[in-house]
This record gives C-alpha cells, sequence and structure tokens, in this order.
C-alpha cells in the first residue's frame, strides 16, 4: 500500500545582524526529514548538458540533508523519498531514472532500456530562489486539531 504524505518546501533565509560582521551566506539545495522515520531520497535537477538523477541519501528521523552544494542553476528541481520504517512514499507525476545502490544518472529518456528504474518524482518549483529547503512531513503532525 502506497501512503502519501504532506510536502512542504520553504525558502532558506540567511539574515546578518546590523553593524555585525557578516558571514558569506550558503546557497544550497537542502531537505528536512520531519517525520519519525528513517527515509531514502532521490533529486533530479537540469545540469548544464542535460537532466540528472542522483541518490540515495539517508535522512535519519528531525534531521536535515544539503542534497546539492551551491547556487541552485535551475528553477525546477525534482524529488523522490521512501519511508523506510513505516512504507510508503513521497512521489509526483514526474519520470526520472533510478537504480536501487548509490547512483548518478545523465538523461531522463529511456531508464529501462538503459538497464535503469524510473520512479516518479514530484516537482519542486524553487521560483529561481539560490537556496531551498524541502521539508518531508507526516500528515498527523500537520493537521490541525
Amino acid at each position: 500500500m502506497i501512503r502519501h504524505f504532506i510536502i512542504s518546501a520553504c525558502l532558506a533565509v540567511t539574515a546578518a545582524a546590523t553593524g555585525a560582521a557578516s558571514t558569506p551566506a550558503y546557497a544550497d539545495l537542502r531537505l528536512c526529514n520531519t517525520t519519525t522515520s528513517r527515509v531514502g531520497i532521490a533529486i533530479g535537477y537540469k545540469t548544464a548538458e542535460a537532466w540528472r538523477s542522483e541518490g540515495w541519501w539517508n535522512v535519519k528521523p528531525g534531521a536535515c540533508e544539503t542534497l546539492l552544494n551551491g547556487n541552485l542553476s535551475s528553477r525546477y528541481v525534482y524529488i523522490y523519498a521512501q519511508d523506510y520504517d513505516r512504507g510508503g512514499e513521497w512521489s509526483g507525476t514526474s519520470y526520472l531514472c533510478t537504480q536501487d545502490r548509490q547512483f548518478t544518472i545523465d538523461g531522463v529518456e529511456n531508464c529501462l532500456a538503459r538497464g535503469y528504474d524510473r520512479m516518479k518524482f514530484f516537482e519542486v518549483d524553487t521560483g529561481e530562489q539560490k537556496s531551498w529547503t524541502v521539508q518531508l512531513t507526516d500528515p498527523a503532525k500537520s493537521a490541525p486539531k
């Protein structure tokens, strides 16, 4: 049985106090796992040459992980996540190539013919921000009481 989870995204903001020595702002794509389960993460994004998919990051409950370092070069990124402890997934409608073990795959076409799996990733519109954080959330935690 596939369980769906609520996905929330937020812009990562860096603020410096007036008059204080400023520190460099870091621009990254981060994912925070606010669930009580361990999750496996795969991402997709556009490089200068082609679409690329990468995985797997294993993110513990309550932890955050940097998935891409540096300024985001594409407005859209794609994410697929699996709940290792309770089953279920965070998925969408965009197919990208994956495999069972750690991977970096260029291109999204002919996944099966090239010996890869196909997974449905959800799209994240970063609004062309240079830094973005995605939060995976249990539906029970975000439901009003």
